[in-house]
């Protein structure tokens, strides 16, 4: 499938709007699934036992809850502060 303009960290230039809409929306909702995370891993029982998927496999592996709770707040806060860029870069865009 051929490339329709890179994400600005692929340093690929100018992105058509189409793109950035595109890449926007899947932000949201890549947040909005990252948001769920927390909140399941935040209502757990502390005697709960949780898993990790392995990479690209359908392996899975013991791990602390508050090790992937504080993980997945980390995911959110990146998700998040990609998603503000792109609503900042588009308010600039806009101005000019």
């Amino acid at each position: 499938m051929p490339s329709r303009g890179g994400r600005p960290e692929d340093g690929a230039g100018l992105v058509p709007a189409e793109s950035w809409t595109l890449h926007k929306e899947e932000l949201s909702s890549k947040i909005k699934e990252q948001k769920v995370v927390v909140d399941e891993l935040s209502n757990l029982k502390k005697n709960r036992k949780v898993y990790r998927q392995q990479q690209n496999s359908n392996i899975f592996f013991l791990a602390e809850r508050t090790e992937m709770l504080s993980e997945s707040k980390n995911i959110l806060d990146e998700l998040r502060k990609e998603y503000q860029e792109i609503e900042n870069s588009e308010k600039t865009k806009i101005k000019k």
